[in-house]
């Protein structure tokens, strides 16, 4: 995510480290190549102006010019202009003091909408709600199939109706079907569109007139980059939209939809998608992005999902296992399982400040298929060799190799990994680090 960006931001960076001053010719180039970097990155051009004005203004002042740490300083205003450029803080989807909040998706074709839809409902399930989707889409062949199949994934269900073709109908008969239910959410999955299909985007229009809306969340795939930009100005002009869920963010190496929807628009981001399953929807917080934008990880967003993912009492449990050295490798199976629900180790890791540019400088590379065949292995043991690796033999050691499909030489490595990882994890449960080698 933002990975060109990224790179091209942190080279700037780079060129100002180690000057005790910065003089007024080092800030210009340094704004020339931030410009650059970020029409590379598909930013939309007059968002590209408007935020090199307010960076190259505040970094001509005193803040930097005066300051003993000027590469830091400029880091620092660049970190918040693109935080102010994306919309500051986390806007939430607004509710409906009344019972149910009704949201209607719009977006053009091939966008993810409909899994977006059973994104935004298993979010808020798991917030305590209880949504209902209705399938609007009378256009593509089996849309309303796909939201039935995904609504039966995440146990939400799904108003349909078998062969109807008035969509305005279908949404105002799903809404009083979800009162009669008790729902308080509603999420009305539209037919994806194109912009120049004024047919369409004037039956979205009824549709919306119809059911009244809390909210109308247009759905960008970021991957469109300044092309979104386009697309939310038409959306914006024909229904007034409230908000944005950006998906395939995950995969958006550039970064221009999420820089420059908000300050074109002026609506904000609600949500991205960072992933295919459907709970890859995060809350979009525009402070933390531009941490990720510039290198700096994103803590808070690592926490919340560990937070999410992770019970106290198991963390506790696990805890006393660590520091007593009886953790086993069921246990060290369930901490990985549990890991790798939060979202692929590269995002997870890509949070932490500084690893990307470790890893760019060590050429570390993230092997998920790793972790596949370190799990293969220990499902290939019997419940005794998990909970006591000590008895795993010459003999059982091929057979376990034979059961994963993996070599005895894997094995002999997970195994001497794991007993290292115990006596280490044993002795700092002790407070007693290992000692270092001296020179």
């Amino acid at each position: 995510m933002f990975e060109t960006l990224s790179d091209k931001l942190q080279g700037v960076f780079s060129g100002l480290k180690g000057r005790g001053k910065l003089t007024e010719a080092d800030i210009d180039k340094a704004m020339r190549a931030i410009r650059l970097s970020l029409l590379e990155a598909d930013v939309s051009l007059p968002v590209v102006k408007q935020l090199t004005k307010a960076i190259s203004e505040r970094a001509h002042g005193s803040e930097v010019l005066s300051s003993l740490t000027p590469d830091q300083q400029v880091v620092k205003i660049v970190n918040e202009e693109l935080a102010h450029l994306m919309g500051d803080a986390n806007v939430g989807l607004p509710m409906s003091p009344r019972p149910p909040t009704i949201v209607l998706m719009a977006g053009l074709q091939g966008s993810g909408k409909t899994t977006c839809c059973a994104k935004l409902a298993r979010y808020f399930q798991n917030q305590g709600r209880a949504p209902m989707m209705i399938a609007c889409d009378v256009h593509r062949p089996a849309a309303a199939d796909q939201l039935a199949v995904l609504g039966e994934q995440i146990g939400v269900p799904v108003y349909r109706e078998q062969g109807g073709d008035d969509a305005v109908g279908i949404a105002s008969r799903g809404v009083a079907h979800a009162r009669s239910q008790a729902r308080d959410l509603v999420i009305v999955d539209t037919a994806g569109r194109t912009v120049i299909d004024e047919a369409m985007m004037s039956e979205l229009v009824d549709v919306r007139d119809a059911v009244k809306p809390t909210a109308v969340v247009l759905v960008l795939d970021s991957m469109t980059g300044q092309d979104s930009v386009n697309v939310a100005t038409a959306f914006q002009e024909a229904v007034n939209f409230d908000g944005v869920v950006l998906t395939k963010l995950d995969g958006d190496a550039r970064g221009g939809a999420a820089l420059s929807v908000r300050a074109v628009t002026g609506r904000p981001i609600f949500f991205v998608g960072m992933g295919e399953k459907v709970d890859a929807l995060e809350p979009f917080h525009p402070d933390r992005m531009a941490s990720r934008i510039l290198g700096m990880g994103d803590v808070l967003s690592l926490i919340e999902k560990a937070q999410a993912t992770v019970s106290e009492d198991a963390a506790r449990d696990i805890e006393k296992k660590i520091t007593k050295g009886q953790m086993d490798l069921e246990d060290f199976l369930q901490q990985m399982k549990q890991v790798r629900q939060m979202g692929p180790i590269g995002q997870l890791l890509g949070m932490v400040p500084g690893f990307k540019a470790l890893a760019k400088a060590k050429d570390v590379q993230v092997d998920e298929g790793q972790l596949d065949r370190i799990e293969a292995i220990i499902h290939s043991m019997t419940p005794h060799e998990r909970r006591r690796p000590d008895v795993i033999n010459g003999s059982r050691r091929k057979r376990i190799a034979v059961g994963s499909g993996t070599s005895v030489q894997e094995v002999n490595q997970l195994l001497s990994q794991f007993q290292q990882m115990r006596k280490l994890m044993k002795r700092i449960g002790k407070g007693g680090f290992p000692s270092l080698p001296t020179a």
